[in-house]
């Protein structure tokens, strides 16, 4: 039987990191798959759980976790409502909470297991610096990963992001201003060298899996023809036909994966298995 459990860490700045383990309880001693999200994104976004288990029906054990600053509280834990941590975010704060994440998994089932990790869009970017520089993971994967962290904003927002502290992004969905302080500027700059992701890429030594879609707009695949030009020894999948989620959505109301993720987690399966 499929059982997902809960668990929860103190993460970055002492916030809560809430996450669920999904896995067949026939099947205890299996390889971990850890799953991080992008930028206004959570572990319950869209068809994050059947995704989950998906892979626990094929023998992993996955693990998905919002980061502590997503900004999606404990009580609403469907949306992202906590704009005020949402704002005070960075990059910084997230490398964090994955450590956390990473230090957790380690001591409750111990050195031996195997850990791969698969990041989405901004979490994918995450996942590349974690993998240069973690000797824990084993398998990179990403998904729509980003080249770079600063492509969430316009280079000429940040004078008068400098000036006022503050810039707003839509939330597509519910067209929503959310606000990000200037933190998260501040720290990019200060942190140029441990946070770029193409640097990082060369560095990454484990076999790598770059997924991307041709018809994602948020994420131009030129993104990942970069990141896979960064590392020759990487392997790139396009998804033909593909957006930013592969044909999820949020909420996603469906019993099954889209059609397209379905292909994607497929691809990963062999991947993993290889």
């Amino acid at each position: 039987m499929i059982i997902q459990n809960e668990f929860s860490l103190s993460g970055s700045d002492g916030k809560l990191i809430i996450g669920d383990i999904t896995f067949d309880d026939k099947n205890p001693n299996t390889p971990i798959l850890l799953f991080i999200h992008g930028f206004k994104g959570f572990k319950d976004w869209g068809a994050h759980n059947l995704v989950a288990r998906y892979f626990a029906a094929n023998g992993y054990r996955y693990i998905k976790f919002n980061l502590s600053h997503s900004g999606v509280s404990t009580d609403q834990p469907k949306d992202v409502t906590d704009l005020e941590t949402f704002a005070s975010n960075t990059v910084s704060k997230e490398l964090f909470d994955v450590n956390a994440v990473l230090d957790y998994i380690e001591k409750a089932y111990g050195k031996e297991t195997e850990v791969n990790m698969i990041g989405h869009s901004r979490g994918g970017g995450l996942a590349i610096i974690e993998a240069a520089n973690d000797l824990r993971i084993q398998k990179l994967i990403t998904w729509s990963a980003i080249s770079s962290f600063d492509s969430l904003w316009k280079k000429e927002q940040e004078a008068g992001w400098k000036s006022t502290g503050k810039i707003y992004v839509v939330n597509a969905r519910t067209k929503e201003q959310m606000p990000l302080n200037v933190t998260l500027l501040e720290d990019f700059e200060e942190h140029a060298e441990t946070l770029n992701i193409i640097d990082a890429a060369k560095r990454v030594n484990i076999p790598w899996l770059i997924v991307q879609g041709d018809d994602d707009v948020n994420v131009p695949f030129e993104n990942a023809q970069t990141l896979a030009d960064a590392n020759p020894n990487s392997r790139l999948i396009k998804i033909e036909g593909a957006n930013h989620v592969y044909g999820a959505s949020h909420p996603y109301e469906h019993e099954t994966l889209p059609p397209l993720l379905f292909k994607v987690c497929e691809k990963v399966l062999t991947f993993l298995g290889e």
